[in-house]
């Protein structure tokens, strides 16, 4: 797992390459600047995403697949949200080169306009018993250039923050951008707990809109913050000496083959768990355990609070223990509460199912919060946005169908959930080898600090 780095990169041990004691100057007051636009765009663009997952579980399957039995709708509505995650890796190649060849800032100006417009365009979308077999048919083309936004967003996002950031506190700023997921949580879970209030007429007929018609002036507010973004350092760099990959998924591929799967392995359990236990968990409590809509969405709204909590901290720990350390902490931590948490949601107390989610989602995100610092230093900056975007969407691709794959499974074990939380332990233990290994590999980038 020697895979050679570029000139502005080394191991922990020191330069491996002619050069790689060239330095880079970075600000940390420009770091926190950059961190936070990071944080505006990924909210914005995982409130959009979350947005569709909430609403494949509640609305699309009554009213976009409606000649459907209910179980084989919900499992459509299911299937159309994991081609979004089918789609990110296409945007994960296009904005990897783009970011690698071009410049981060501009591919990120460019995915916070497409997932924005996509996800207004839902709210304009006529249903089934308007427009017949053409209503799933744009669904699922919106949501593929969801997806292929999404590809691309998240990889450039922590590229951009980390890259402005001093090596000692790159923790803090990886998790920023982190931090946009659990709000983007909150404003989506929010919007929809708001409008859930209406009648239930009042609510399939246009209030489920409202939250993605609300994209079109969220949107125009992250461009405004992202358009103030400089270019990365590194990359100027870069362009500098003329280090750029000419097709940098096929150099990833070819040289850095072993980084890529390591860094797939341990994202799996906070792109993959993180949609059993929201995306899944709203459809098993609302329509297989018969608990209100409102109760599963709000246990969603307070697991987002704790994971901010638990994002930031962890930053934090990851500078002092390495990411790769507390990514194996998050995997085996998960895995040991994988039953109980469905042992909880099982019980349909209100109180308990809400402890369940929050509990499940933190300890998942103690290795979430630290993916973009891990996965950062997997990769070297001439390959960076490339890599990690291909890792990460892997391994959302790879996990995107897991809420059609949990429902399949409760269908064939007679509604009982054992199988569901054998899914998550395992995905879990996977995330903890993808640390393990991780930590062992990471390389640093020689960067200094004004």
């Amino acid at each position: 797992m020697n895979e050679p780095a570029n000139a502005l990169t080394s191991p922990p041990g020191g330069p491996d390459s002619p050069g790689g004691d060239r330095s880079v100057v970075v600000s940390e007051k420009d770091a926190g600047r950059v961190a936070f636009a990071s944080f505006v765009g990924t909210a914005l663009e995982w409130y959009d995403y979350f947005l569709f997952g909430t609403a494949a579980a509640i609305v699309f399957n009554r009213l976009y697949f409606t000649s459907l039995n209910p179980t084989a709708a919900t499992l459509a509505a299911f299937a159309t949200f994991g081609v979004g995650f089918a789609a990110r890796p296409v945007g994960a190649v296009v904005f990897g080169w783009l970011g690698d060849r071009i410049g981060r800032r501009p591919a990120l100006l460019i995915t916070v306009v497409m997932i924005g417009a996509a996800t207004g365009l839902i709210g304009l979308l006529p249903g089934y018993a308007a427009i017949g077999l053409a209503a799933p048919l744009l669904l699922v083309l919106l949501r593929l250039l969801q997806g292929i936004a999404v590809g691309g967003e998240w990889g450039g996002a922590v590229t951009l923050a980390v890259e402005h950031a001093p090596p000692e506190k790159r923790g803090r700023y990886a998790a920023l951008p982190q931090v946009g997921s659990p709000i983007g949580t909150l404003l989506s879970s929010g919007a929809f707990s708001l409008v859930l209030l209406l009648p239930d007429d009042s609510f399939d007929a246009w209030g489920w809109r409202l939250p993605f018609l609300a994209a079109f002036p969220m949107l125009l507010v992250a461009v405004y913050i992202r358009r103030k973004v400089e270019e990365s350092p590194l990359f100027e760099e870069l362009l500098k000496q003329d280090d750029r990959a000419k097709v940098p998924a096929l150099d990833v591929f070819r040289t850095a083959w072993r980084r890529l799967l390591v860094a797939i392995t341990s994202a799996l359990l906070g792109v993959g768990g993180f949609y059993i236990l929201t995306t899944f968990v709203i459809s098993y409590g609302a329509d297989t355990l018969g608990m209100s809509r409102s109760l599963m969405v709000n246990a969603t709204l307070v697991a987002a609070v704790v994971e901010i909590v638990v994002i930031l901290v962890m930053g934090r720990v990851a500078e002092r223990l390495g990411p790769g350390r507390v990514t194996v902490w998050g995997g085996v931590g998960s895995a040991l509460i994988a039953f109980p948490v469905f042992w909880l949601i099982d019980t349909e107390n209100p109180v308990l199912v809400v402890l369940a989610v929050a509990s499940g989602i933190a300890l998942l995100s103690v290795a979430y919060a630290v993916s973009g610092a891990l996965l950062t230093e997997l990769f070297p900056a001439n390959l960076r946005y490339s890599g990690v975007a291909l890792a990460y969407n892997l391994a959302g691709a790879l996990t995107g169908f897991l809420p059609f794959a949990a429902t399949a499974l409760l269908d064939v074990s007679g509604g009982t959930s054992w199988p569901v939380a054998l899914l998550l332990a395992g995905l879990s233990l996977l995330t903890a080898f993808g640390g393990l290994l991780g930590e062992r590999m990471r390389v640093r980038d020689n960067v200094t600090t004004t």
